[in-house]
């Protein structure tokens, strides 16, 4: 982690952007630890936290189109060849495709925020020849939630961001269902609001 440090002191937003970017196309690098920190760096480096939050969105978007690109273009063959090479990951392979094959874009934009899941939801849904700007739209909203949890974090605790990663690993199975239960409260209650205005 000092290293990592180390990196985005010396190379600034650029560094961490492209951090960002690498964890996003499915490089092993954990968001739940460079979101936080990038978000707590910030802080402590004065940038605004309405310039880390796009400029990481950007970093994601770039970094999901790549998988989406590699799903498009290798297809099912890329998919079994995953499966069969790593054969523990079948399982999160068949059940992020099923849960693409009954959700479609609604598992683009969770599927962001779930773990194992987001890792190969961007390989499914380009083997699925989903429309390119389906994808992006509904995987921008997923990581812009995302990202300002995280990041958010980061601000908030500053010095304190890698305890915060630490207890949210060993309780991520409790936060996730959590989080995204609280996501599907506010967009239900937005939608009861629009029905009745249009009422």
């Amino acid at each position: 982690m000092q290293t990592l440090a180390n990196f985005i002191d010396k190379y600034g937003l650029i560094a961490m952007m492209f951090i960002i970017f690498l964890e996003y196309a499915c490089f092993p690098v954990s968001s739940e630890i460079i979101l936080p920190f990038s978000g707590a760096f910030a802080c402590v480096h004065h940038v605004p936290f309405l310039v880390i939050l796009p400029l990481s969105v950007i970093a994601g978007l770039l970094g999901t189109s790549v998988c989406y690109a590699v799903g498009r273009f290798g297809g099912n063959t890329l998919l079994d060849a995953l499966s069969k090479r790593f054969p523990k990951s079948k399982a999160s392979i068949d059940s992020s495709k099923q849960k693409f094959e009954r959700y479609g874009n609604p598992a683009v934009l969770f599927g962001r925020m779930i773990p194992l899941c987001r890792t190969y939801i961007a390989f499914i849904a380009g083997a699925a020849a989903q429309p390119l700007k389906e994808y992006l739209t509904f995987s921008a909203i997923g990581i812009i939630l995302w990202n300002t949890v995280l990041i958010g974090v980061g601000y908030l605790m500053k010095e304190n961001w890698s305890l915060v990663s630490s207890y949210y690993k060993d309780y991520k199975n409790i936060c996730i269902p959590i989080l995204l239960l609280i996501i599907l409260l506010f967009i239900s209650v937005r939608l009861n609001r629009c029905r009745t205005k249009s009422k």
